[in-house]
């Protein structure tokens, strides 16, 4: 009888301690931010396939993405305590650098970018 009481009690503190480190792993995961926009033209007209750059201030990285048939993009699971440039070229031209602080407290941040075309 003891050895059943103590195996419960046992299994009790483990999904006790389980329970919180899901927990504590969910919550880190939540405070994780995207940044999304969209790249146009001076025209406002959408860039299909431009190349969407954004650099971690921190540790200079830089990671890069296509731009879709809308001219959207986005970049999820970034560090919510760094600092993010973002910027879009397409076609040899290039967009004004935007910020995303860490002093932004929201978890979804919307940053449009507009690049300048080249004439034809």
């Amino acid at each position: 009888m003891r050895h059943r009481r103590a195996i419960f009690w046992l299994a009790a503190i483990l999904l006790l301690v389980g329970g919180a480190a899901l927990a504590q792993g969910s919550k880190k995961e939540s405070q994780l931010r995207t940044v999304r926009g969209l790249v146009t033209d001076k025209a406002d007209k959408p860039i299909q396939n431009g190349v969407v750059f954004l650099k971690n201030t921190r540790t200079n990285t830089v990671i890069s993405h296509f731009t879709d048939d809308e001219g959207n993009y986005r970049f999820t699971g970034l560090d919510p305590n760094v600092d993010y440039e973002i910027y879009a070229e397409f076609d040899g031209q290039k967009s004004a650098s935007r910020t995303a602080s860490s002093l932004d407290s929201r978890k979804d941040i919307t940053l449009n970018l507009k690049v300048d075309r080249k004439k034809s």
